[in-house]
């Protein structure tokens, strides 16, 4: 499971790396610097190419401007969208493109929802678990000699700046940065600002950041992936996959959003029929880039 684990974080950065011709981007305002970014963009109307990377556009845009279609390998769609946000917030605009492209991927949406739930049960048990443990320690401490002699399981190993304790299935280590307590089926790794939170029983794996700028939801061959960039100005991605094709024949859904403070963004949303999106999701991240900055 920890295998899992670390495989699925890897599997995050590789995810992640991620109108009309003639329309002009018109700058009236900027976002704020200061937060590592570069500053986006205020647009007024879409900038759409004919083509870009493996995405060819359908059509002209529509919307006043406001709208593009793309078309990709494999019948993928890529639609970008320039969003006010007027009378709204960027997460109540996001949540509605949110909920347009999980109904393409209801059972895979559905999975997640249940693997969270089993992910924090089991975050749960492996608190419970640790106040035991500490009880457990306590009474090991008091009574060491017998204890060794009656549980030819249990073992504890303390060097500077290392302390592993185990008993059976469970252990907790704790090494400088990092730590990882495991309760039979289920682990917890805290290293950096990063928790992973892991059900082998439920084949669950849960990964988020101290910063909430990370989370990642695992189950089985399903994942969903969000991440947040800090600041004022809008920068999120969501990634729902599934190995398992969705009735519509979606394995892969997703929106890549970038916008200043206060507005418009740009939203590119994505639907792929296969897992490895071809590129799909790295052009529609170019095309919102070409639109506001990275």
């Amino acid at each position: 499971m920890m295998r899992t684990a670390l495989i699925t974080l890897c599997a995050v950065s590789a995810l992640l790396a991620g109108c009309d011709e003639g329309s002009s981007i018109t700058s009236t305002r900027t976002s704020e610097g200061g937060d590592g970014h570069a500053v986006l963009r205020v647009i007024d109307t879409l900038q759409c190419p004919d083509t870009l990377g493996a995405l060819t556009r359908k059509g002209s845009a529509q919307a006043e401007g406001t709208v593009c279609t793309y078309g990709g390998p494999r019948g993928a769609e890529v639609s970008l969208h320039l969003v006010s946000l007027e009378g709204t917030t960027p997460d109540e605009a996001l949540a509605r493109f949110e909920n347009e492209l999980i109904a393409g991927m209801p059972s895979t949406a559905a999975q997640m929802r249940g693997a969270a739930a089993d992910t924090e049960a089991a975050r749960a048990d492996a608190e419970a678990a640790r106040a035991d443990a500490e009880v457990a320690r306590a009474e090991a401490d008091l009574a060491r000699a017998e204890s060794s002699a009656q549980s030819g399981d249990r073992a504890t190993v303390r060097m500077p700046g290392v302390t592993v304790e185990s008993s059976g299935d469970d252990a907790s280590v704790r090494l400088p940065g990092m730590a990882v307590d495991t309760d039979g089926d289920n682990a917890r790794v805290r290293i950096g600002g990063f928790s992973i939170d892991a059900s082998e029983g439920s084949q669950a794996v849960a990964i988020s950041s101290s910063d909430e700028s990370v989370s990642v939801q695992a189950h089985d061959d399903a994942a969903e992936i969000r991440t947040r960039a800090p600041g004022s100005a809008t920068r999120v991605t969501y990634i729902l996959t599934d190995n398992a094709a969705s009735e519509a024949g979606w394995r892969l859904v997703g929106y890549e959003a970038r916008g200043p403070q206060g507005g418009p963004i740009v939203v590119a949303t994505v639907r792929a029929k296969d897992r490895n999106n071809d590129g799909v999701f790295d052009d529609a991240k170019d095309l919102v880039t070409l639109n506001v900055g990275e």
